[in-house]
């Protein structure tokens, strides 16, 4: 896959904050504060982050990591309350205007695609919604992930075998070979539990190993 212009991550990200937010806009009241894939995170608390990431800019986001001590679970909490609106509207609402948000807290953007990509589907899965995010961006999202650790530790959980996607191009590493959907070796490298029972190939068990490690972590 060859690299991407920054103007196509722009494009990619705003497309999939659209795409995920109208599927928040059809959820009953209730769901909002379903669990999700992401830890102890309600549904709500999910939107409420990827509000706050489209908000931060690069000195906001450093003096709210300083102030939160460097502690990211500190400060991403603290930012979380802060987006998180009075009911699921209005939290949605905030999501909204963001849609079209260039404010990031870094230029990685391969890595603020994933934000919603991975969150996307963190929602999407346990409440068992037929969206999914588009399969270049997933691809995308995949090469920065194999290549470097940044909002998660992707490189890190992935080190010591070979992904390869059965449906799309992406491959990468080396070692025993883990197949599955481009998404599924995202949800993975991202560590969630529950996309690496869906990999097969002589290297599962060994990304496995390293998704479980990061959850004790």
């Amino acid at each position: 896959m060859a690299p991407w212009a920054p103007e196509r991550f722009w494009s990619a990200i705003r497309e999939e904050r659209a795409r995920f937010a109208a599927e928040l806009a059809a959820l009953p009241p209730e769901a909002w504060s379903a669990p999700t894939l992401c830890g102890d995170w309600s549904v709500e608390d999910v939107v409420a982050h990827l509000t706050a990431g489209a908000s931060t800019g690069r000195w906001a986001w450093l003096r709210s990591i300083a102030a939160a001590r460097f502690d990211a679970d500190r400060h991403n909490a603290r930012r979380l309350a802060e987006h998180r609106g009075p009911a699921p509207a209005d939290t949605l609402a905030g999501f909204l205007a963001v849609v079209d948000s260039r404010v990031a807290p870094t230029g990685d953007l391969w890595a603020w695609l994933g934000e919603v990509v991975v969150h996307g589907t963190d929602v999407r899965e346990p409440l068992g919604l037929p969206g999914a995010p588009d399969p270049e961006a997933v691809e995308a999202v995949a090469a920065g992930y194999a290549r470097r650790d940044f909002a998660v530790a992707s490189r890190a959980v992935a080190k010591g075998v070979r992904l390869v996607a059965d449906d799309s191009g992406f491959r990468a590493g080396d070692g025993p070979e883990v197949t599955g959907t481009t998404l599924d070796l995202v949800m993975a490298m991202a560590g969630r539990p529950s996309a690496v029972t869906r990999l097969a190939g002589e290297g599962a068990p060994v990304l496995a190993a390293a998704v479980a490690r990061r959850q004790r972590g």
